[in-house]
């Protein structure tokens, strides 16, 4: 039986992100879920961009670009009176700083919907044994380096089903990138959340400052304050903001820029023009402009090429 289809909406109420930018976005995050998440989390969805949230369908849940929800970065995933999801992203002029969010928030939004999804496995903390981690598949590899890039835009790298086997073992991929190595590994700047039965207490494992990650106790969590991962995610926001603020250049496995990859995409618009006017008999003339083009991608030197 075919999976059901999860439909996200992107839509814009900034006034410094336009319809264009929503688009773009929204293409790359839809290759992204179709190409990277389906195959290694068997999820099909659809990512689609709205002029406005009027006219967002029934059954989407909506990615909603702001100018001020009182924190920078994003406000993490919400409910609505309908236990339905949605997400609130801080706009940007800068594409690929929200385009990140975005994508962060869509995977986490697209794996575990309601934020409750729970997965045994064994504690890194000493003296701990079984215990439940939260499912939060970008927060382990959170910081802006460890992104890459789809479309030329900016997303989200994200850990795989096999994250919390119980050993290490050759060949096993736990995250998209490959940049985590193994079960329960969290890399810099992000971070991993778990409830240890015997105390009731949540723990986490994050790595926001010094040479390595360390364990804190957050205490209790009470249901009535939200979804766990919206607790555990006011606990941890402005550390993790931090971390998904970084540059694009930071990125180690970033491609090209999109703006890098503009003149190819306005070449080929340029070509399918002229046809068009061919078989429409117009006269469209050809400008598909130039600029200058650039890699985003780090130790990755990119070669001219030599005239025919």
């Amino acid at each position: 039986m075919a999976a059901l289809i999860r439909q996200l909406a992107l839509v814009s109420e900034s006034n410094s992100v336009g319809a264009s930018d929503v688009m773009k976005v929204a293409a790359a995050l839809q290759k992204q879920a179709s190409r990277d998440l389906a195959p290694i989390w068997e999820i099909s969805a659809t990512v689609d961009a709205f002029d406005r949230l009027e006219d967002v369908p029934l059954g989407y849940w909506p990615l909603i670009l702001k100018d001020d929800i009182q924190q920078s970065g994003a406000a993490g995933i919400h409910l609505d009176k309908d236990r339905q999801p949605f997400a609130l992203i801080t706009a940007a002029t800068n594409l690929d700083s929200w385009a990140l969010t975005a994508s962060h928030e869509a995977l986490e939004m697209l794996v575990d919907p309601f934020g409750d999804r729970l997965v045994a496995g064994d504690s890194p903390a000493q003296g701990q044994g079984r215990v439940n981690f939260l499912v939060e598949v970008c927060d382990p590899s959170e910081a802006t380096e460890f992104g890459y890039t789809a479309n030329g835009i900016l997303v989200a790298d994200f850990y795989t089903p096999r994250y919390f086997d119980p050993l290490t073992a050759p060949g096993v991929r736990y995250s998209y990138t490959g940049d985590i190595k193994g079960p329960r590994e969290i890399l810099r700047g992000g971070y991993l959340s778990w409830h240890e039965p015997v105390s009731d207490h949540w723990f986490q494992l994050t790595w926001f400052d010094g040479s390595g990650p360390r364990v804190r106790d957050i205490g209790a969590l009470d249901q009535k304050n939200g979804s766990l991962r919206s607790q555990v995610d006011r606990i941890a926001g402005k550390e993790s903001r931090k971390a998904m603020s970084g540059g694009r250049d930071t990125a180690i496995a970033a491609g090209l820029t999109s703006a890098a990859i503009a003149p190819a995409s306005n070449s080929k618009a340029a070509n399918l023009r002229i046809q068009i006017g061919e078989i429409l008999g117009t006269s469209v003339g050809k400008d598909a402009g130039s600029s200058k083009q650039t890699s985003g991608r780090r130790g990755k030197p990119r070669y001219p090429i030599d005239p025919a």
